[in-house]
Formats: C-alpha cells, sequence, structure tokens
C-alpha cells in the first residue's frame, strides 16, 4: 500500500522561529513534526498536530477511492487544512489547523469533511451532510471514528475532463470553484490553503471556471476542456465588493430560534431541491431578525435561511408572502432584499437519519412528529441523485398518537443513499394549505441489508 500524500505546506519552513519560550508563528513548522498553532488569549505555539484518519470508499460496492482529494472545513467552509489524497485502498490522513487552550488542549472548534474523487458525486451533497468532528475529542493526537469514513456515490454519467489550477490570491483557501456550462454547474472544487483546486468529471467543451468567496472578487476564466486542462488561473482582488442584507421573520416556532442565511450562486442553486452549494464566508449566523453578509463579488445568488439543521425550515406556504426563493442580483453597490424570508418550525424527523445519514439493513420504516393542526401528510422519497423514488400524497392524520410511521415499499439498491421528506398540510375549500415539513437535510439513510 503507498503511502498517503499530503499536498501543500503542512509540514514545511524553519523550526519555530528559534524561542525558546515555544512560541511561533503561524504558518510556520516547529521542530520534531509539531505544528503551530493558535492560543487561546495568548501567542502562538508548538504542540503535536490533531490528524484525521479515514478511509473514502464506494458507497455501492465498498472499494476503496483512491486519489480522492479531502479537506476539512468550519461552519463558514473556511479550510482548517491542506488537501490529503487518498492512498489506493482509499485510506487517507489529515492534519487539521485547531486553536488550543494554553496547555495545549484542543478547543471544541467543530469542523467537517469534504470529498471529491473522479467519476463520483462529492461529499457532502444535499441532502446528505457531512457529522461535524470535534477536535477535543482526539485520543492521543488522531480523530478517527465512523464519520471519518466517508462514502462517495458513483456518478451516473461520468465525462473524462478535469480542469486543475489555482486561485491567484493570498487568502483563496476554500474558494468554491465550479466548472459551468449553460449557466448551470457540471462540476465543483474546493481550493486548497494555497488557492489551488481540481474539477472532476467536466464534460468536453467550452467550459467557464468561476470562483467564490467571501471577500474576494473572482474573475472567471474560460476554457476549452478536452480531457486534462491544467494550469488555469483566476485572478483576484479584495476589491468592489458589496454587502447584501435583509431580514429573516421566524414564525409559529420556539422562542429563541434562531436560522443561518447563505449566499449560493444561481449556477450552483437547484430549484427544485431547493439547495445548492455556498461558498465559503457567504452565511450569516445566528438569526433571528436583520442580517448581512459582507465581502459579496457581482453575480446573481439564491438566498436561503433555515437551510441547515437548527429545527426550523422555510414556510412551505406559498400563498401568503415570504415564502418564495429570493434571488439577489449584486453588482458593486450594496444589496438590501425587498422580501422577508418567512421561517416555521420543522416537522421533527424520528427515524431513520434523525441527525445524520443512518444505516438502514431492513425494510424502513419513515417515522416524523405528528403536526397539531394538520389534515393529512404528502410523502416523498428522492434517491440521492434527486430522482423520486416513492411518493404517497394523502398520508391520513393521527390520532391519539405521537409520531406518524409510514412503511416504504419502493424498489432500493444496495448501497443507495436516500432520503424522505414530509410535507402537512390542511385542506379547505378544495385546496391545500402546506403548514411544515421535515428539515432540508434530514431523513437521510443509506440501504444496507
Amino acid at each position: 500500500m503507498r503511502s498517503t500524500r499530503i499536498l501543500l505546506s503542512m509540514v514545511a519552513l524553519a523550526a519555530c522561529g528559534g524561542d525558546d519560550d515555544g512560541t511561533c508563528e503561524l504558518g510556520e513548522s516547529c521542530s520534531d513534526g509539531r505544528v503551530c498553532e493558535a492560543v487561546m488569549g495568548g501567542e502562538p505555539a508548538c504542540f503535536a498536530p490533531i490528524v484525521v484518519r479515514g478511509r473514502v470508499f464506494d458507497s455501492i460496492d465498498g472499494a476503496g477511492v483512491a486519489d480522492a482529494r479531502i479537506v476539512a472545513l468550519d461552519a463558514n467552509r473556511t479550510t482548517r487544512s491542506d488537501i490529503a489524497i487518498s492512498a489506493a485502498d482509499g485510506s487517507y490522513e489529515l492534519p487539521v489547523s485547531v486553536t488550543r487552550e494554553p496547555d495545549g488542549t484542543p478547543t471544541a472548534e467543530q469542523f467537517t469533511l469534504r470529498a471529491d474523487a473522479a467519476s463520483y458525486r462529492p461529499f457532502p451533497e444535499a441532502p446528505r451532510v457531512a457529522v461535524s468532528l470535534d477536535p477535543s475529542g482526539a485520543v492521543d493526537g488522531e480523530l478517527r471514528d465512523a464519520s471519518t469514513d466517508i462514502a462517495l456515490l458513483p456518478r451516473r454519467e461520468t465525462a473524462s475532463g478535469t480542469v486543475s489550477g489555482r486561485v491567484d490570491h493570498p487568502d483563496a483557501g476554500g474558494t468554491l470553484v465550479l466548472a459551468v456550462r449553460d449557466d448551470v454547474a457540471v462540476s465543483s472544487a474546493i481550493a486548497g490553503r494555497d488557492g489551488e483546486f481540481v474539477l472532476f468529471d467536466v464534460p468536453d467543451g467550452e467550459t467557464r471556471i468561476a470562483g467564490y468567496s467571501a471577500g474576494l472578487r473572482i474573475e472567471a476564466q474560460t476554457v476549452n476542456v478536452t480531457g486534462a486542462v491544467r494550469d488555469v488561473v483566476l485572478a483576484a482582488t479584495a476589491e468592489a465588493l458589496a454587502t447584501v442584507s435583509g431580514s429573516v421573520q421566524i414564525v409559529n416556532a420556539p422562542g429563541g430560534s434562531s436560522t443561518s442565511v447563505i449566499l449560493v450562486p444561481e449556477s450552483a442553486f437547484d430549484p427544485e431541491r431547493a439547495n445548492g452549494d455556498a461558498p465559503p464566508g457567504l452565511r450569516a449566523a445566528p438569526v433571528d431578525g436583520a442580517f448581512a453578509i459582507r465581502g459579496v463579488a457581482p453575480g446573481r445568488y439564491a438566498v436561503l435561511a433555515a437551510f441547515e439543521n437548527d429545527r426550523l425550515v422555510r414556510d412551505p406556504d406559498e400563498s401568503i408572502g415570504g415564502t418564495l426563493i429570493v434571488y439577489a442580483d449584486v453588482g458593486e453597490a450594496d444589496v438590501v432584499l425587498d422580501a422577508s424570508f418567512k421561517v416555521t418550525e420543522a416537522l421533527v424527523v424520528v427515524a431513520p437519519g434523525a441527525t445524520g445519514t443512518s444505516v438502514v439493513t431492513e425494510v424502513p420504516v419513515l417515522e416524523w412528529e405528528d403536526d397539531s393542526s394538520e389534515d393529512g401528510y404528502e410523502l416523498r422519497v428522492f434517491d440521492a441523485y434527486g430522482d423520486l423514488v416513492f411518493e404517497d400524497l394523502d398520508v391520513p392524520r393521527v390520532t391519539g398518537g405521537d409520531t406518524v410511521q409510514v412503511t416504504l415499499v419502493a424498489d432500493l439498491q444496495v448501497g443507495g443513499v436516500y432520503q424522505f421528506r414530509a410535507l402537512s398540510f390542511r385542506e379547505s375549500g378544495g385546496g391545500r394549505t402546506y403548514i411544515s415539513a421535515t428539515e432540508d437535510l434530514l431523513g437521510v439513510f443509506r440501504y444496507q441489508p
């Protein structure tokens, strides 16, 4: 087995600045394999690294996936690591930058993992979510559990093209890079700390390569893809950026509820599933009223509220104001959105997928908490490719019970990933008014009998 390759400059430069007290400069390495980390309330110092270890594998047959690119991202999708490349058996090791307590203990700064590989869909990709990792739980400097093993879904259709290059700016780490064809993103990637990126499975033909990151205005390049295209350079500047502001109305939800708001480039937004890839930093949280997202480059963005798992959802009643998807057309001037967003309390998912992706070994029973004033429910099940595999638009209301249960009768693929979504409704005058829904990123399960 060949050893895992770690890209970029995690271990580089001179030893810890030569300071006798062990302090160092961020970005430098230290002696004896230690790394220079920020310290709460103090100066950066040298510590043994925190390393994530795991395996990238094919969701269908369990085989290891070689040459996958793995990176750690924080809640704002900013990179917390360099990029690791998986070995032939899919194994990888990824040193992650973690702020320390003065005694060297890692703080509880949670982060998630993203993985990309040729012929596979990226992970995470809605509705699949990445489980947060807590570095304070590292044992002897190592983080490894079921959530560090990443199952990738094969693409139904693959392309041989790849586009590689870099975003030319010192703060380019974490940039969302898109390959856009006919105004739709056909491939995405996350740039490493030095701005380097690789886009997999790009179809041949003229393609626009665009980058998005808070605080950067990145000049797109058009390339003609024929196989591998290398050395694409996206110039970036921190000038001529705007602020997008607006407000959120949280209705019929517990007191103290808050949500987040993200901006998704229109080319990366799926209007049917109402989700998409958000660039690093184009996020406001926590939000319970007014919000502002700064450092936004020109372009058209979908503005999404209550997309993350926060027990809130976009109000599904499209007969009232504030419930349709809002778009922001951003130039060099600040944008104030006319429409506010209405979000409401979600239908609580019980099983499967109450907190993350569940593994289901038998015929699934889909269960969610009963609404209080509904006449019934609409239930749909989608596979990870967005295809509808099951629906029941007349699930009856429940009386005398706390939850609704439906046994799923569908032809499920072994190793396949699915999500169920439920909508509660009232009926009046021959029509339906929707009340609430399960959350965008819950109810996800992998069928592995």
